[in-house]
């Protein structure tokens, strides 16, 4: 585990940053827009420190001064949000989750989450440049939202930052090697592989890039073979 933030990518419009944080090595994300300095920063896990670290790493990607715009929570659990009412009071970011997990993230944090998301929506910064598909991805929580950062439209024409990129902020609901922890509940099981396959898999391309809520970074295409091994093991 490091606190340290990492570039992850650099892109011609924006970067991706990320650290690893708390005894439960949860991944926190920033996605900086050079050209507005907007920021939106992915599950606001324990600590303020990485957090702050990464803000301030962010804000030397931009050609202007930064600042976050949205703290974006993939799924209501405990370790995903421990510093959200803290970043919240400092930066007075607008605050997005899935719509059936705003109450359980209310009630954990005292925060209110002033946009709730849910799948096919898209999530826009202040300024419009920043935009990430909301994908939801049921089984591990009932709100569970993956962001997926794609292409650019300003103006209406699509500015693509590197042909075909595509990053996917899956949350708890996609790992290397399978989905996430449905606690042996077949319901939930089949609901979270369903949404998986019809709302990832079948989507985007194979070398689109899944960055999860814990450990490393893997595609679609490296996991999509074994998605008929997950559906007979039943996890």
């Amino acid at each position: 585990m490091t606190d340290t933030s990492t570039l992850l990518y650099d892109f011609p419009s924006c970067t991706i940053r990320g650290a690893v944080v708390s005894e439960m090595a949860n991944n926190v994300y920033l996605i900086t827009h050079k050209e507005t300095g907007a920021q939106i920063l992915i599950d606001a896990a324990d600590s303020m420190a990485a957090i702050k670290e990464l803000l301030r790493d962010g804000a030397g990607d931009a050609t202007v001064p930064a600042r976050l715009t949205t703290i974006a929570t993939t799924h209501q659990h405990w370790d995903h949000v421990r510093a959200l009412a803290e970043l919240l009071e400092v930066s007075g970011a607008q605050t997005v989750a899935g719509l059936q997990d705003m109450a359980g993230i209310e009630a954990g944090t005292g925060v209110k989450i002033g946009h709730p998301v849910a799948d096919g929506e898209v999530l826009t910064d202040v300024e419009g440049l920043l935009q990430l598909s909301c994908v939801g991805l049921r089984g591990h929580t009932p709100g569970s939202i993956a962001y997926v950062l794609q292409d650019y439209r300003v103006s209406g024409e699509i500015m693509l930052d590197v042909e075909g990129a595509t990053i996917i902020l899956s949350g708890d609901s996609l790992f290397p090697g399978g989905v996430g922890n449905t606690e042996g509940d077949p319901q939930r099981f089949a609901s979270l592989l369903d949404d998986v396959q019809e709302r990832l898999f079948a989507r985007y391309p194979d070398d689109a890039v899944v960055l999860p809520g814990h450990g490393a970074a893997t595609t679609l295409g490296a996991e999509r073979a074994s998605l008929p091994l997950w559906q007979d093991r039943g996890w």
